[in-house]
């Protein structure tokens, strides 16, 4: 039995990340409410012996800390200037938005919820539903070191804490990641697929890649894991991929900077998002490839 853990923690969202992390803080004797739409979600949680709710306001009502794991900056916004949310916030709580936000609006909702006596930083994650089942995410951290420093031991939980600089930081840094791990996923799909054009055996390239100047996560994880077996069941949708990349590309465009291969990666990945199913798992952007890029000048 986890030793009691007298912080109460609200967690919204409950979807394929928040629910293996909510889980987690009920391991580590945290009192968590959680709180999402799905009934299935709010009753996997509650199998825990956690308390889950539909109304977002009903879980931060008392909690010391309140976790945001939502799809976007617009879902983002809508809970937390919510009146009833906001009202429902005890002033010396800490609200963390673990989402992929866009980092300008992450700075401006601080100064809302400052404004309202509440401590916000932003601190999104890298590792996919496995690395949140084993506790082993990268949480990049924006925010000043109090606040930080305050809500360690709830980050520490879900993996590595990297401190990365003031509010917005995270999510600049995660957007960036998932910009250069989108483009990088893309180029080694193509150089496997022309290798087997070629006569070549996947696996043989990658056994070369993985000991060599080519290596990267889609290398050493996403192509052999999901790809190969073509699973195509990494648990991150290639839709809130791109979504990042659009964030990082514009983050990039905001500071005047070149962005000529992410404006080309991020025109690619949209082309596959508009022909592949919804619902679609980011590693699918390979059999996209094969679908409509692998037949050219055959």
């Amino acid at each position: 039995m986890p030793t009691p853990n007298p912080r109460r923690i609200a967690f919204i969202g409950l979807g394929a990340m928040g629910s293996p992390m909510s889980q987690r803080l009920v391991a580590q004797g945290y009192d968590v409410v959680g709180s999402d739409v799905s009934e299935t979600a709010r009753a996997q949680l509650a199998a825990t012996g956690a308390q889950a709710t539909d109304h977002s306001a009903d879980a931060a009502m008392g909690a010391d800390v309140v976790i945001l794991m939502l799809p976007d900056s617009n879902v983002v916004d809508a809970v937390v200037r919510d009146e009833d949310f906001a009202g429902a916030l005890s002033p010396s709580s800490v609200v963390i938005d673990m989402s992929s936000s866009e980092p300008q609006r992450t700075k401006d909702l601080s100064i809302f919820l400052a404004e309202c006596g509440v401590g916000f930083i932003d601190a999104p994650v890298s590792g996919g539903v496995a690395g949140a089942v084993k506790g082993s995410l990268t949480v990049m951290v924006g925010g000043d070191d109090d606040t930080v420093a305050s809500v360690k031991d709830v980050l520490d939980t879900f993996g590595r804490v990297l401190h990365v600089g003031p509010i917005g930081s995270g999510h600049a840094v995660k957007a960036l990641n998932n910009l250069m791990s989108a483009t990088h996923l893309l180029v080694t799909c193509e150089a496997i697929l022309a290798g087997q054009r070629f006569g070549l055996d996947a696996e043989a390239m990658l056994a070369v890649f993985n000991i060599s100047s080519g290596r990267s996560g889609s290398t050493e994880n996403k192509m052999p894991n999901f790809i190969l077996p073509e699973t195509y069941n990494s648990g991150f949708g290639l839709r809130l991929m791109l979504k990042d990349m659009k964030i990082a590309v514009q983050l990039a465009e905001q500071e005047g900077v070149p962005c000529e291969l992410g404006r080309e990666a991020v025109e690619l990945w949209s082309e596959a998002a508009d022909v592949l199913d919804p619902k679609a798992d980011h590693t699918e952007i390979a059999r996209w490839l094969t679908m409509t890029k692998g037949s050219r000048g055959s």
